[in-house]
């Protein structure tokens, strides 16, 4: 790294990691073991669940889920247009319809009032998602969820023991957030984290599936149909498999191979250690932004009120009345001066994948808007004082040269 970089987002790595990774590798049990299986069980406790599930990646988890509900071909599912691509991408993996919300008016999240509208009969799951680690509002999405009941026609056990639009939370972001008191992963019907290298807590690669337990169905049943379909459906996992005297297995079914290694596991456990603290520097940060940019063009999201807790995984901002091209301008200087920003999203419908599947940017106008004036400043627990300092001055010194232009 340049001396004198501001970067955008480094993994938060110490010797704690590190000693926890090095224990695995002499272990001689590297892949799924042990250590996965208590990261999972302590991802359940921290989100006041059941059961977790860890695999290789969020994207993953989503994939899974849609599939153990058995949406496919025929079938559609809504999310948000201002999202990364996997929020999306899951769906047509699946062979389902790719529906789009637009965000509300000066929003990130979907749009609620016109979320209702968008639902058919077809209609077989809702992929919110809790951006910059702030969760969405699902009580309103409940409620929409309830009301189109009567329209929901269910294929397969686990659609008819819920009975209606599932509710995936895309929660890549909100790991430790909350909102009316209960935690990210205790809200949504089904949720997915992710450790990718960027979050808050990092496996270097890697996510976790919790869920809300659902009537007539058993969480030990569905632990074990993600397990199935995380490793080519076999009967037995690797460890299992290497007891003595034990090297028989079945193939159940032609599944698939995204499981979670221990050597991802044991930075997981290790972060989660010290994820309190990691969370608190975050909010920290936070106010010294918002304090710094208060009663200036510069809006921020909201991370923190009387009903909900952020995760804090994202600085956004607004540079209100400017356009897309001053944007950009501002973020390169900010890149003359070596400090990395980033802007989150740019609208799926911008995406060429997405406008040869006829989506057009036109008909998301609220997306555009808070795109074209977004930029995402630094935020991590490896910021130093003088860092942020430096952020906050050529920041609002790119924003007065082209607000006064």
């Amino acid at each position: 790294m340049l001396n004198n970089t501001v970067p955008f987002s480094p993994p938060d790595i110490t010797d704690r990691e590190i000693r926890e990774v090095v224990s695995v590798l002499r272990s001689g049990w590297i892949t799924t073991g042990l250590k996965t299986k208590l990261f999972e069980s302590r991802i359940a406790d921290y989100c006041n669940v059941e059961r977790a599930v860890c695999l290789n990646s969020a994207t993953s988890c989503m994939e899974l889920i849609l599939r153990l509900f058995n949406i496919g071909p025929g079938d559609e599912v809504i999310t948000s247009a201002y999202t990364y691509t996997a929020s999306a991408s899951v769906i047509a993996h699946v062979g389902a319809k790719i529906v789009l919300s637009d965000v509300a008016p000066n929003s990130y999240e979907m749009d609620y009032d016109n979320l209702i509208n968008l639902i058919t009969d077809k209609t077989k799951a809702i992929i919110p998602v809790d951006i910059a680690g702030k969760m969405c509002d699902y009580n309103r999405l409940f409620s929409i969820v309830n009301q189109k009941k009567p329209e929901f026609k269910p294929n397969g056990k686990y659609q008819e023991a819920m009975g209606r639009v599932l509710i995936l939370a895309d929660a890549a972001h909100s790991f430790g957030a909350t909102r009316d008191t209960l935690k990210s992963g205790s809200y949504a019907d089904f949720t997915t984290f992710s450790f990718h290298a960027v979050k808050n807590l990092t496996t270097a690669e890697g996510g976790a599936i919790v869920w809300k337990n659902i009537p007539t169905i058993s969480s030990d049943d569905i632990y074990h149909q993600f397990m199935l379909m995380s490793l080519h459906g076999q009967s037995k996992d690797a460890l299992s498999k290497t007891l003595i005297g034990s090297w028989e297995y079945d193939i159940e079914n032609l599944y698939y191979k995204c499981n979670m290694t221990d050597i991802a596991a044991a930075i997981g456990m290790s972060q989660l250690d010290r994820y309190d603290g990691l969370l608190k520097r975050r909010a920290e940060i936070i106010q010294i932004y918002n304090e710094a940019f208060n009663n200036t063009v510069i809006e921020s999201l909201n991370h923190f009120s009387d009903s909900s807790c952020s995760s804090a995984h994202l600085y956004m901002t607004r540079v209100l009345n400017i356009d897309e091209k001053s944007r950009n301008a501002i973020i390169q200087g900010l890149a003359d001066r070596r400090i990395s920003c980033n802007v989150h999203y740019k609208p799926l419908p911008l995406h060429t994948a997405y406008k040869n599947l006829g989506f057009d940017i036109k008909d998301f106008p609220n997306a555009y808007n808070q795109y074209m004036n977004e930029i995402t400043l630094p935020l991590h627990t490896l910021l130093t004082s003088s860092q942020i300092e430096r952020v906050i001055f050529y920041y609002l010194d790119g924003v007065r040269h082209y607000i006064c232009k």
